[in-house]
């Protein structure tokens, strides 16, 4: 009964040891962890740092001191407000971020600001020409090409883009040209529809 006995008292003897083992390497290895987060510089210093940047948007110069990696969507809406820039996917699919740079259509979401520091940028708010409508924003209007009109700012910049192409000859011309466009409501006939309108009659939607 004793020989039982102690042989219980050793065993719970070296569990009570490896647990304290176990517990002594764990501390020990949490306080080197520490110790090198200390020692190490943070990388983080490196990406905050700002530059000073100037975007010609809308005709109007706006200096901005942003971190390099700011895109240019981001540069419209958080820094200068102009919301009606559309961020939707911020994976340039679905094309709701749509302006217009020296005349070009681009996804403001996959660019960077400081790569525009030298180019025209015009986003939706730029088009209206004066007191009028641009034809492109009557055309969406006359044409009731919208509903939720999330995606019509980036719609209708595209289709000011493609009309300064001048490849789009028909109506599959204008669904092949606006397919990086999506449209969730689905009122693509009526865009097509606003877009032919003013390629037929209305060749001024050049900016």
């Amino acid at each position: 009964m004793r020989f039982v006995l102690r042989r219980r008292k050793l065993g719970q003897l070296m569990v009570f040891s490896t647990v304290a083992a176990t517990i002594a390497n764990f501390v020990e290895k949490a306080v080197a962890e520490t110790q090198v987060k200390k020692t190490t510089p943070m990388l983080a210093t490196s990406t905050s740092e700002t530059v000073k940047v100037t975007l010609q948007v809308n005709g109007t110069p706006h200096s901005l001191q942003i971190e390099p990696r700011v895109t240019l969507l981001d540069a419209l809406r958080e820094y200068i407000g102009l919301i009606g820039t559309k961020k939707g996917c911020d994976h340039g699919q679905c094309g709701a971020c749509t302006v217009l740079v020296d005349g070009q259509r681009i996804n403001s979401c996959l660019t960077f600001a400081i790569m525009h520091t030298d180019a025209k940028i015009t986003t939706i708010e730029g088009l209206e020409q004066g007191n009028n409508l641009h034809p492109m924003q009557a055309a969406f209007l006359s044409r009731d090409a919208f509903q939720c009109g999330y995606c019509t700012p980036g719609q209708i910049c595209s289709a000011v883009g493609l009309v300064n192409e001048g490849h789009a000859k028909s109506d599959a011309d204008i669904r092949e040209l606006m397919s990086g466009n999506i449209c969730r409501c689905g009122a693509y006939p009526n865009i097509v529809a606003a877009v032919r309108d003013v390629l037929e009659g209305k060749r001024d939607a050049a900016v």
